[in-house]
């Protein structure tokens, strides 16, 4: 697993909760160190061990941390970068939704060695949609649950209001239904298309 994503675990405890608490984390989870590296490869099994820690400490289901995760990559100045890199995507929330399936490539392009789960975007009738995650051995665990979280807070971001489920897991492949109640149902975060982050806001995931 690459370790830009255990690093990105490690951040999201230590900003919500606590250097404290991480460092709780790390020790149930048998860490040979503290710090995971962005740029090292990890066994997924090393990852998991930290989310089943974080789960045991938080009394809280690993899919609602997960969600949790996704929420706090677009959400915290940490990470406005990705934030930006997501905006990207459209200029509302539907434009945002079809430039999933370019997810991927995306992040290649920031990081050449990340490959995400490949993502299908499927159009259904009355302004609904399904999400389809492809699940491979080596991915992040529990991906989908992590882009529900992302959907959320981008939803929020762009000011539309959306029901979001997580259709769980069939045939290698996690599904997650989309309904867009209102696009435009409220005054979304500023966001200029030109504009650059401000000191500190490059991200550290």
């Amino acid at each position: 697993m690459h370790g830009l994503v255990a690093r990105t675990l490690q951040c999201f405890l230590q900003d919500t909760y606590g250097q404290v608490f991480w460092a709780e984390i790390a020790r149930r989870a048998e860490l040979d160190s503290p710090e995971f590296e962005a740029m090292l490869d990890y066994e997924p099994e090393i990852v998991d061990r930290v989310l089943r820690a974080a789960v045991a400490r938080l009394a809280k289901p690993g899919e609602a941390i997960l969600e949790d995760i996704g929420t706090y990559l677009i959400t915290h100045p940490n990470n406005e970068g990705l934030r930006r890199l997501m905006r990207y995507g459209g200029l509302d929330f539907i434009d945002f939704l079809h430039s999933l399936d370019d997810l991927p490539g995306r992040a290649r392009l920031a990081v050449a060695d990340l490959n995400l789960p490949e993502l299908e975007l499927r159009d259904r009738p009355g302004g609904a949609f399904e999400l389809v995650c492809q699940v491979r051995a080596r991915d992040p665990l529990g991906f989908g649950h992590v882009l529900v979280g992302v959907l959320r807070a981008m939803a929020d971001d762009y000011g539309a209001l959306v029901i979001l489920d997580h259709a769980g897991l069939r045939d290698g492949r996690e599904r997650i239904d989309i309904a867009v109640v209102q696009a435009d149902f409220a005054t979304g975060r500023s966001f200029d298309l030109g504009g650059a982050p401000g000191p500190g806001q490059g991200g550290r995931a």
